[in-house]
């Protein structure tokens, strides 16, 4: 055990009341603040630094589907599926997409065309799913209860400031 003469303040005598500084150099000569939480804001901050805990992000968003990041290459938008609710079939010619579940558990069906969606493969938290551009794909939430998820799409797929409430708002939209 170190001692440390007067680490604690001389009226407390505990060791969670330390007198030290509560920002600090790191051994790289980085200024660093410690991270406090901060709201979370379901907005676009595309084109600007940003930083978010994505996992309590996606868990809290209650929407099909919000942007909350649109940059010139890349896209972040945060999905919600209902129990038995689908993103949809769809493709991305020339889109790459990354998923990550964050809660939940469903199936994912990706292939060469829509008739012949050949890979199929269960995913739950903590799942990674990468969807090359051309690839059909699907999730489906087949747990009870909502699947919680983000989504990268590099180039971006929807307008800056997409927000979807539901399924049925985002499929009219994408109509018109």
């Amino acid at each position: 055990m170190y001692y440390v003469p007067n680490m604690y303040h001389h009226y407390h005598h505990h060791p969670y009341y330390m007198n030290v500084p509560m920002h600090y150099w790191n051994q790289w000569g980085y200024h660093h603040t410690p991270m406090h939480r901060e709201p979370i804001d379901f907005k676009d901050h595309g084109k600007r630094p940003y930083v978010i805990n994505i996992n309590e992000a996606s868990k809290l968003n209650n929407t099909y589907r919000t942007a909350i990041w649109t940059g010139n290459h890349l896209q972040v938008t945060l999905m919600s599926l209902h129990v038995g609710e689908d993103i949809g079939l769809e493709v991305h010619p020339n889109v790459d997409q990354f998923l990550r579940l964050e809660q939940g558990h469903g199936i994912v069906q990706m292939g060469k065309s829509k008739d012949h969606l050949n890979f199929v493969r269960e995913v739950n938290e903590d799942s990674a799913i990468f969807i090359p551009a051309g690839t059909w794909h699907n999730v489906t939430n087949t747990g009870n209860i909502p699947l919680k998820l983000y989504s990268i799409y590099a180039p971006p797929n929807h307008p800056f400031g997409t927000v979807h409430r539901t399924k049925m708002e985002a499929e009219q939209q994408e109509h018109h």
